[in-house]
């Protein structure tokens, strides 16, 4: 007789092995085992919302294994991941296996290491009902959403859509930028700054200010005829600095990650998709390099701060250690501050430690790196800056007075910033600074040049990656393990497209959610959908019961599907025409969206198919061979911009190329 432990995958299994020794055997489930059939509705709506499990047919052979070692075991532990989709996998295993409450035992750990393995043994406990309930909640009211609408959509607009509770609240989000950016009137405006000289003890040094008042109040330079009139001024007036302000600026390091700020700062940082940032996370856990990655706490254990206390002290300086351990609050009020931040287990284990064994590759050491320095930064002792502003005045025998400004800042200590460097959407870093000389006030200046410059307001910008996830959690919308899956569905739909990083809908994207919005506007109000997360987390807190809460938001939706389904009239879909016609019956060809993305079709369908593949061509020449540039996909439908000539020519890069200039270039990496 043996000790049965069974986890989701294989290199968690081979990870545990190592640690329990020869008295235990580690099977995977392989992840769920039994799961709502995919050919039905599967939830009794009559009957009190009676979900219908089954065992998929491609888990039946690990079933009947699972089942046979189960009855020859001494004890079953269950070490599923420790959230509500590895409790709910525990339960559907017990309840496949046969397994009462007593014959049994739950473990859970936040991390893979030797002491997190033998103390989760060492105190098991039951399955956590509430927890399942949370995840059954969920499971049932995405299932009801789903394969309730998208029927509807398939009558009302075209076939095979799908519609999602928090997929089409994203999708909303995506569609309304872009009509904000569509509808946007570009505004001129103009900036002035003044290139200056200065002299103090026979020392010249130049600086520039930049124009901000006239007489007391704030300037706003409309256009260049007003631009001109204040040049004529400025040209011929006297420079003097009248204010000189100088301050300690302090720069606090960024609390650990969590789901979210992970999958923001590896799409800025490293240009991972929060999908690929997911599955790397997912092995570094598997193989015990990092705790758990789906997770919204900021909070950290005792023992790993005091590791990295040590670490900070003994391996950078004891300048960067601060005087009592840096403790962070989770801004999510339904956060879990007995789970850990994502962290390194092991913080002595330094990224270049990490070597190419188990299946890593350079895309574990990036994520890897970036963990491990964020997590190692937030013990570190803030960066301190020396920050100047100088005042200027321009004035001349007229009334009018000119006040002009410029800002420095002299790192004076680095701190955190030394490990961590500087963030690529760092609001400080924004702002224009410049190292400035020594200056006092009252000092006469001399005028070098002026510097007009011609600008026009810019639309809001569209969503990315790290922007959506962002806006989704300040929304309260999804929860750490829905970010990745909701942003991959957009997109494998054809709901959205990432150009340039950027997520711009398709004419199918505006029409399924301008259809939505018109008929249930409720169901996809941002509020509505965060305060149904909320309602989930009270059933994980055993605080409200999972059933009534779906019968409270079935009743009035399918109430509202019946009023739809017999008033919406059948939605005309916009289609783009292209400027080609048709090899067959020389109709226009016009662009539609197929399983594997866009594709030229005859107008005339369905009396002609005729079908060909799209290039889209963009305004730019290949530096390489003076090529036509076409956009293209990568096999994980990536947009990118490479050679018409390909394969003869092997230009491509993931920006779009400038004109007559190619700024970007190089190789791409297929698996990015």
């Amino acid at each position: 007789m043996i000790n049965l432990v069974i986890v989701e995958s294989p290199t968690k299994a081979r990870t545990l092995q190592k640690f329990l020794g020869d008295k235990y055997r580690i099977e995977a489930s392989m992840g769920h085992i039994r799961d709502l059939p995919k050919s039905e509705l599967g939830v009794d709506v009559d009957h009190d919302f009676e979900p219908k499990y089954i065992i998929p047919r491609d888990k039946k052979k690990r079933v009947n294994d699972l089942k046979k070692l189960a009855d020859s075991s001494d004890k079953l532990y269950l070490a599923t991941d420790p959230d509500r989709e590895g409790e709910a996998i525990a339960w559907h295993i017990a309840h496949i296996l046969g397994k009462k409450a007593e014959d049994m035992q739950r473990v859970e750990f936040h991390e893979i290491t030797e002491s997190a393995i033998k103390e989760a043994f060492a105190h098991p406990r039951e399955i956590d009902l509430q927890l399942v309930d949370a995840q059954q909640a969920r499971r049932i009211l995405d299932r009801l959403v789903g394969y309730k609408l998208s029927p509807l959509l398939w009558v009302k607009l075209k076939k095979g859509l799908s519609a999602g509770r928090v997929q089409s609240v994203a999708l909303r989000l995506i569609v309304e930028r872009e009509r904000e950016v569509l509808a946007f009137k570009p505004v001129e405006y103009w900036s002035i700054e003044a290139e200056l000289e200065s002299r103090v003890k026979s020392q010249e040094s130049r600086f520039t200010a930049a124009l901000i008042e006239k007489d007391g109040k704030k300037l706003e330079i409309k256009n260049k005829e007003e631009a001109d009139g204040h040049l004529k001024v400025l040209e011929k007036a006297d420079y003097k600095i009248t204010k000189i302000t100088q301050k300690e600026v302090r720069r606090y390091p960024y609390p650990p990650f969590t789901t979210s700020t992970l999958q923001q700062t590896a799409a800025n940082r490293l240009g991972m998709s929060a999908k690929k940032t997911m599955m790397v996370a997912q092995a570094l856990y598997e193989q015990g390099f990092i705790t758990y990655m789906r997770t919204d706490s900021v909070n950290l254990s005792a023992q790993a701060i005091g590791q990295v206390r040590d670490y900070i002290a003994n391996s950078i300086a004891k300048s960067y250690l601060p005087s009592t351990p840096r403790v962070f609050k989770s801004k999510s009020k339904n956060a879990q501050e007995a789970h850990e931040a994502i962290r390194p287990t092991n913080v002595s284990l330094l990224p270049a430690l990490i070597n190419d064994q188990n299946g890593l590759n350079r895309d574990h050491h990036r994520l890897y790196d970036l963990i491990w320095k964020r997590f190692v930064a937030c013990q570190m002792n803030e960066a301190v800056m020396d920050q100047t502003t100088v005042d200027v005045m321009a004035n001349q025998s007229t009334p009018e007075v000119y006040l002009l400004r410029t800002t420095g800042s002299v790192i004076k200590f680095d701190g955190w910033l030394k490990l961590y460097g500087k963030d690529v959407e760092d609001e400080d870093d924004k702002e224009k600074k410049q190292v400035l000389p020594p200056l006092i006030e009252n000092q006469p200046l001399t005028l070098i040049e002026l510097l007009p410059e011609q600008h026009f307001t810019e639309s809001p910008p569209r969503y990315n990656e790290a922007s959506l996830i962002k806006k989704l959690e300040e929304l309260g919308i999804g929860r750490p393990s829905t970010y990745a899956p909701t942003l991959s569905t957009i997109q494998e739909r054809f709901y959205v497209e990432r150009v340039e990083r950027k997520f711009i809908p398709t004419t199918l994207g505006f029409s399924v959610s301008d259809f939505l919005m018109q008929y249930f506007p409720d169901i996809f109000d941002y509020s509505f959908t965060a305060q149904m997360e909320d309602e989930l987390d009270e059933i994980a807190r055993g605080e409200r019961k999972w059933k009534p809460t779906i019968a409270q938001f079935y009743e009035p939706f399918e109430k509202k599907l019946i009023e739809t389904e017999k008033m919406a009239e059948k939605v005309k879909m916009e289609v783009e025409l292209v400027d080609k016609y048709c090899p067959l019956c020389k109709k226009q060809l016009i662009v539609r969206v197929g399983k594997f993305g866009k594709f030229l079709a005859c107008s005339g369908f369905p009396e002609c198919k005729h079908t060909e593949g799209l290039e889209e061509k963009v305004d730019a020449i290949c530096p390489q061979d003076s090529g036509e540039i076409v956009v293209r996909k990568t096999r994980h439908g990536k947009t990118f911009y490479g050679c018409k000539n390909w394969p003869d020519c092997k230009f491509a890069s993931w920006t779009k190329p400038k004109m007559p200039d190619v700024a970007s270039s190089g190789k791409l990496e297929e698996n990015k």
